[in-house]
């Protein structure tokens, strides 16, 4: 994997770059396995319910399979390609069956790699197995909060959790965030971090790379006026002089929303820093 640095040629070039992974095949996405998305860009009933989005660059979804239920059959890896709707790169498995299924990436998958789904499968990139029978110490990713539900934590590019120990039916994961959770240890999860890790080392350039994601601009609060924002007015530069809040006047940067009496407050030993 590599981090392009264009020619300072224009204003929007100076300091721009893009990540070129290694491993990505040149092949069109699987037509059977892409849908459309309709998208209403942070608008309920046509009115702004999310300000600064909006635009953004056509994209189709590509189904996942996050559930990766096919136990204990073999797939080859025969093309790894970048989703434009995730920021790690994805996969796509053809089974043994005559199957084929895009699943996520780990770091370091290529194509022509097997892959196996299995209880107690072979501790090896890119496999998955329940958590009771994967070694204590090892980086997973891709990981079940509930037996049976499919992946719902450590998808995104580069994170992964070490396995800290099994005990009384339940398996402890430190996050890459410093939390330390307890799961089932009937859940599932894939060997290895998520692919893609130099993904927060890109540097977008010029504003119109935001646009094509979806994204419009924001302005700050302080520079408005004191009937647009409570951070608005003052002369010239001006320091909040309050704690910071939302056009709303809602506590905002560093108010914690967690909700106090969380359902799932039970299964964290330990909070993120």
């Amino acid at each position: 994997m590599a981090i392009k640095v264009y020619k300072k040629n224009t204003a929007g070039r100076r300091g721009m770059s893009i990540v070129k992974p290694d491993n990505l095949t040149d092949r069109k996405p699987e037509k059977y396995l892409i849908a459309k998305i309709s998208r209403k860009a942070g608008r309920s009933g046509g009115k702004i319910s999310v300000r600064h989005k909006g635009g953004g660059h056509k994209k189709r979804y590509r189904s996942i399979d996050f559930k990766m239920d096919k136990l204990n059959i073999a797939g080859k890896v025969i093309s790894v390609e970048k989703d434009p709707n995730r920021s790690a790169l994805i996969a796509l498995v053809n089974y043994a069956d005559g199957e084929k299924r895009y699943v996520l990436a780990t770091e370091g998958m290529k194509k022509g790699e097997e892959i196996i789904v299995k209880e107690n499968a072979l501790i090896k990139n890119g496999n998955r197995s329940k958590l009771k029978n994967i070694p204590v110490g090892t980086i997973i990713s891709n990981v079940e909060l509930y037996p049976g539900k499919g992946a719902q934590i450590i998808r995104s590019a580069g994170s992964g959790a070490a396995l800290m120990g099994v005990d009384n039916k339940l398996a402890q994961i430190k996050l890459s965030s410093g939390e330390v959770r307890v799961i089932s240890e009937d859940c599932y999860a894939t060997i290895g971090q998520v692919s893609n890790f130099e993904h927060n080392a890109v540097s977008i350039g010029k504003a119109g790379r935001n646009r094509w994601k979806g994204i419009r601009p924001a302005v700050r609060g302080s520079a408005m006026n004191p009937v647009d924002h409570p951070h608005g007015g003052g002369e010239g530069r001006q320091p909040l002089g309050m704690h910071p809040k939302t056009p709303w006047g809602k506590p905002a940067l560093g108010k914690r929303t967690r909700k106090k009496y969380k359902y799932s407050n039970k299964f964290i030993i330990k909070r993120r820093k």
